[in-house]
């Protein structure tokens, strides 16, 4: 799922991405719309500087393609014995090391988004090579992040519960950065033909099994929120029969016999290295800011409450339209709040007249806030009064229940089973191609498409 390494940050003299605009145009702009040259364009132009970028990065890779396989099973070896390490601290009474408070991971959540919501996207390329057996392992890597069809399996569909069930925005709002390695997925996805070295580079990076995974799921699942998103893609990057072994399995299958092997290889590490640009998934955790976030929140809402409340309460001599007036002046509001009782930190945030104000039947701000900005209100008001309530209670089991098949009264569903009608099975797999791209396979003719995709795959073959 992330490359072995730790992600690190763009170095300081890295090309801007100006060919294209910024990055997050660019993820958009790779993520809609038709399949057409103008995409194929952007995406190539996107990974050049990538490329270079990742090019001057430290290399972790051995240098023999050779050793590869025992590299990446020494590694699952390390990353189990440190998870056993983590699991023996917590037993022994240790806190939580990811994740400070329920906003915190919900923060996480939000910011890895992009590129959770484009999973698997690299591997689209390798679609049309469907008839080529030496193709077979990135292809099922790929139909299985598409979960072969089933949206209780299709990653893309929990990630989207998953955000839905705790009001996180699809397209967060947030750092141009964050949207980078989504960005890159998207783009070698449609230069997969001129890139594949690199395709299969940074597949052997994103498909290894890493610590931060498996200690986010664990916390995540104490703090009630469900890590079945997490917890699958433990069992399916395992580095014996899962997508890390497959990753290995598939360069040793299209490593030229005779052409220039040392070239491709160069490139593969390349590819690899793409995983690390931009923050990974411990820099996005380690860059919360409980205070900050919930400023930073407060203001983007300010513009919209500055004309909505009474004269008739007032703060240190000032009415609230005042304080929400001009920027900048939330922070001694929320002084000034504590300092009239109406905020009581590090308590239980019942004891906080404001708190009862957004939260409970009858209160009178009902719905002004997400249950995601609801959060960050609770926990930082509730501050020491979390910590001294101790560990949470007893872990629960997660799960994701079993869907039926997507129902045939969709109108997409519809138009394209009448499409497929009658069609040759090799002119059907050109028709459903385009369906298992990032911006469809999740939606229910998407869904289709990829159950019809494998069935024609395995028929054909």
């Amino acid at each position: 799922m992330t490359a072995l390494t730790p992600l690190q940050s763009r170095p300081a003299d890295a090309q801007p991405f100006s060919t294209v605009g910024n990055v997050r145009q660019c993820y958009e702009r790779l993520l809609q719309g038709p399949d057409d040259a103008d995409k194929q364009a952007v995406a190539q132009a996107f990974l050049q500087p990538c490329l270079e970028q990742a090019g001057a990065l430290p290399q972790e890779m051995p240098d023999d393609p050779a050793a590869l396989l025992a590299w990446v099973e020494q590694h699952s070896a390390d990353v189990a014995l440190q998870y056993a390490d983590y699991l023996e601290r917590r037993k022994n009474g240790g806190r939580r090391e990811f994740f400070t408070s329920k906003a915190h991971a919900l923060y996480f959540l939000q910011s890895v988004a992009p590129t959770k919501l484009v999973d698997g996207a690299w591997l689209y390329g390798v679609l049309k090579h469907w008839h080529d057996h030496r193709f077979e392992g990135l292809l099922c890597t790929y139909l299985e992040e598409l979960g072969d069809g089933v949206p209780a399996q299709n990653h893309v569909v929990l990630y989207r519960k998953l955000l839905a069930e705790h009001g996180l925005p699809d397209m967060p709002d947030i750092d141009d950065d964050r949207y980078l390695q989504g960005a890159v997925q998207l783009a070698l996805g449609y230069a997969g033909d001129d890139y594949l070295p690199e395709v299969i580079g940074y597949n052997l990076g994103y498909e290894q099994l890493p610590l931060h995974l498996l200690i986010s799921a664990y916390e995540l699942s104490e703090l009630d929120i469900d890590p079945y998103y997490f917890t699958l893609h433990v069992t399916i990057d395992n580095a014996s029969t899962g997508h890390a072994h497959k990753a290995v399995q598939s360069l040793m299958q299209l490593m030229p016999m005779e052409a220039d092997r040392e070239s491709f290889w160069r490139r593969v590490t390349r590819g690899y290295r793409l995983n690390d640009l931009g923050q990974g998934s411990r820099a996005v955790i380690e860059s919360f800011d409980l205070d900050r976030e919930l400023l930073d929140m407060l203001e983007r809402k300010r513009p919209f409450g500055q004309h909505m409340h009474s004269d008739y309460c007032k703060f240190e001599g000032r009415t609230v339209n005042q304080w929400l007036a001009e920027p900048g002046q939330l922070e001694g509001f929320l002084k000034a709040m504590q300092g009239k009782g109406w905020i009581r930190r590090h308590e239980d945030p019942q004891n906080s007249r404001f708190w009862t104000l957004i939260e409970g039947a009858g209160a009178a701000m009902f719905g002004v806030f997400s249950p995601y900005e609801k959060q960050l209100l609770h926990d930082w008001i509730a501050g020491d009064w979390l910590d001294e309530r101790g560990r949470p209670g007893a872990r629960r089991s997660h799960g994701v229940a079993h869907e039926p098949p997507t129902p045939a009264q969709d109108p997409d569903v519809q138009n394209l089973q009448q499409t497929l009608r009658g069609k040759a099975p090799d002119e059907q797999m050109q028709i459903l191609t385009p369906w298992l791209s990032a911006r469809c396979h999740s939606h229910p003719a998407g869904l289709l498409a990829t159950r019809r995709f494998i069935e024609l795959k395995s028929a054909l073959r």
